[in-house]
């Protein structure tokens, strides 16, 4: 995966940010809202582009376009450098292919513990009953 290739293909938009900061905050734009979309992109192969699809399912618009933001710092240019990694970081938990799971036989002492443990419980609720007379 070609990196600068991929953030190149990144489009960012400046906005304000919502919550405390006084006057300040109504006249400075320092949320960074990331936008990118899977189709149009050049970098992936359709096979990945579909997993990728698949992977950002709920977070796709109707479009088909990521939208990620950030509004943690104050900074315009510290939010653009958090989305930007949170999106690469996204982009590659989404292409990791997960691994066939491979299934282990139970082994022969885990067997026999749990009937012995079995075998204990009954013994144990034989002995509360009453003893039968004949």
């Amino acid at each position: 995966m070609n990196i600068e290739a991929l953030i190149s293909e990144l489009t960012y938009k400046a906005v304000r940010s919502s919550g405390s900061g006084g006057q300040h905050v109504n006249k400075v734009a320092s949320k960074v809202m990331l936008y990118f979309s899977i189709e149009n992109s050049e970098v992936f192969t359709d096979e990945e582009k579909q997993r990728l699809k698949d992977f950002f399912r709920n977070r796709l618009n109707k479009q088909g376009v990521l939208i990620l933001d950030s509004g943690e710092s104050r900074s315009q240019f510290r939010n653009k450098t958090i989305v930007t990694q949170r999106f690469l970081k996204l982009i590659e938990e989404g292409l990791k292919e997960e691994k066939d799971r491979k299934p282990t036989k139970v082994p022969k002492a885990v067997k026999q513990k749990r009937l012995e443990t079995k075998r204990k419980n009954s013994e144990k609720k034989a002995n509360r009953k009453p003893p039968k007379v004949d």
